[in-house]
């Protein structure tokens, strides 16, 4: 139960604004009241605390020491009532506006879109424009709020907020492995064909405790697709490092099977990208945050 009454609350966020404002004239056109109800309720509390708080002369105001103490109580209360307005504003207006978004052709399919679709259902009026390619887009030239990259983009002048690490899986097709067989130790790796991913290193990297290994994974077939590697894979051409979002659909299925699994392959990181002055954009942040919680998803990880 309050030992404070409502009036007396109201006259803490006055002297709170007298104190911010550096006068009562101030604080009474700050809040929208006369000079006199300010002078009121400076009254009043010094009337029920029984000490004074202000030192007034014709010009100027100065705390006193127990105003000084008193001030700090007053200005976290305000602080907070005016946060839990601002909050309630916030759920009251939805955001609106468009959001253009760029990101690679398979994790857009596979992730984002999806992400998209749920995330355009609670915000409807957040209009979406996107384009899936997998070529490294402008972001400033092409007025881009938020791309999806695989790093941040150092020394680009870009901000940037990781939205999931993604594991991967060393896979191959039944009838590839029928043909050449099933690696059961990293330095079978080197006797194997490959279908290499132009975008990313041709260098894997396992390791399993203290023991890494290096495989330089050679191929007749390199594609800049991620979907179109995934393909190849299928049609038994080779091995690849295929995200786990993507794999684990056709390994049920029995089309692609994963192999050495016991050990430890790189992690995609992926990031939002965008142009440092969209950082404050409230449509751009509620999307960086949806994303970061659909990525959560275990089918994802």
């Amino acid at each position: 139960m309050l030992d404070i009454s409502f009036e007396q609350l109201k006259s803490m966020v006055v002297f709170a604004q007298v104190i911010e404002q550096g006068s009562l004239s101030g604080a009474a056109k700050h809040i929208g009241i006369s000079r006199a109800v300010v002078s009121y309720h400076i009254k009043k509390l010094e009337e029920h605390l029984d000490i004074k708080l202000l030192n007034r002369s014709t010009r100027t105001i100065s705390l006193t020491e127990a105003g000084s103490e008193y001030y700090q109580h007053c200005r976290i209360i305000a602080e907070q009532a005016s946060a839990a307005y601002h909050q309630i504003e916030n759920l009251k207006h939805k955001p609106v506006g468009l959001l253009k978004i760029t990101c690679p052709v398979n994790v857009g399919l596979q992730t984002i879109v999806p992400a998209l679709n749920e995330f355009r259902s609670k915000y409807p009026k957040i209009e979406l424009d996107v384009m899936l390619t997998d070529e490294v887009v402008n972001i400033m030239k092409e007025g881009i709020d938020l791309a999806i990259r695989g790093a941040p983009l150092p020394n680009s002048g870009l901000q940037a907020t990781k939205l999931s690490t993604l594991k991967t899986c060393l896979c191959g097709a039944p009838s590839y492995f029928k043909k050449y067989g099933i690696p059961k130790h990293p330095t079978d790796l080197d006797s194997h064909q490959w279908v290499l991913y132009k975008l990313t290193s041709s260098t894997l990297q396992l390791s399993k405790g203290s023991r890494s290994f290096s495989i330089e994974m050679k191929g007749t077939i390199k594609t800049n697709n991620a979907a179109a590697r995934t393909a190849f894979v299928e049609g038994g051409h080779g091995l690849a490092r295929i995200p786990i979002y993507d794999a684990n659909p056709k390994i049920q299925n029995g089309t692609l099977l994963s192999v050495l699994d016991d050990y430890q392959m790189q992690d995609i990181n992926l990031y939002g990208v965008f142009p440092p002055g969209n950082a404050e954009s409230k449509k751009l942040r509620l999307l960086l945050d949806y994303l970061k919680s659909y990525f959560t998803k275990p089918s994802l990880l």
